[in-house]
This record gives structure tokens, sequence and C-alpha cells, in this order.
């Protein structure tokens, strides 16, 4: 048995993705088309360990928020000759997390903010929560603008 034994849609089942997917990430350049001489009875393309392995690749940089344009740079440094590239690559990554994250932490202080408010206001007409989503809050105090 060759290595070159999967169809599309084995090699999607193997990385766990549809055949579309497959699909659109060869049109992207990401996953190479099988040359002719891996295709089987038929003209049916032939996949290998190689492509699930790379198919795989592409998914977890994926899940590790990089964007495409990131993932095909970071295949063709793959052989881990330029390490430079491939760590100013993740480090840009790591900063755009590091980035999310702080806004995250900005938003569940106001949410808790919102939240105190929201308890502590019956009197109040209009829920504090409602009057910050409808663009009002600048009768929150300095804590809205963290």
């Amino acid at each position: 048995m060759s290595d070159r034994d999967m169809t599309i849609g084995g090699l999607a089942a193997a990385a766990a993705v549809n055949v579309e997917t497959v699909r659109y990430y060869q049109r992207r350049g990401l996953l190479p088309l099988p040359d002719k001489g891996a295709r089987g009875t038929g003209s049916v393309r032939r996949y290998g360990t190689a492509d699930a392995a790379r198919l795989v690749f592409i998914r977890r940089a994926q899940q590790l928020g990089f964007t495409l344009e990131e993932i095909a740079e970071l295949l063709q440094l793959q052989d881990g000759a330029d390490r430079r590239s491939i760590r100013r690559i993740a480090s840009q990554r790591l900063a755009q997390i590091r980035d999310r994250l702080d806004g995250l932490q900005r938003m569940a202080r106001v949410l808790e903010h919102l939240i105190g408010e929201c308890e502590h206001s019956a009197r109040r007409p209009t829920c504090p929560i409602i009057d910050s989503i409808a663009g009002a809050p600048a009768q929150l105090g300095p804590k809205w603008r963290d």
C-alpha cells in the first residue's frame, strides 16, 4: 500500500474537517494539489500522511489564532531554518492575544460595575446596564472608562 492512499474525503476525515475546507485550503495555496502521479484509478486524487499532517498543522495554527496569511508564512518556514521569522510571527500573535485579553478584562470590570449599579439602584427609573448599552456611559463615572 502506498503512502498516497487517501481520497479527499479520507484526508478530510483524517484531519476532522470537511471536504470543502480541504478544497478551500488548496485554492488558498496552503495545501497543494496532488501531482498527476498521485492520482489513482479514474483520475481520483490521492493524498498521503504528509498532506494530512499539513492539514492538521493548518487547523491547529488557526485554533491558536493565526490568520491564513500567517499560516502560509509559517508553512514556508516549517523546516525551522528561519527561527527568527517564526518567533516574530508567534510574538506578534501573542501580543494580539494579550491585547484581546486586556480588552476582555476591561469589559469584565465594566460589566461587574454595571451589575453592582443595577443591584443598588432600585429607585432609579432605568437600569444602568440598559442605559450603558444604549449609549449613556457618562452617568456611570470613571469606572466605565477603564
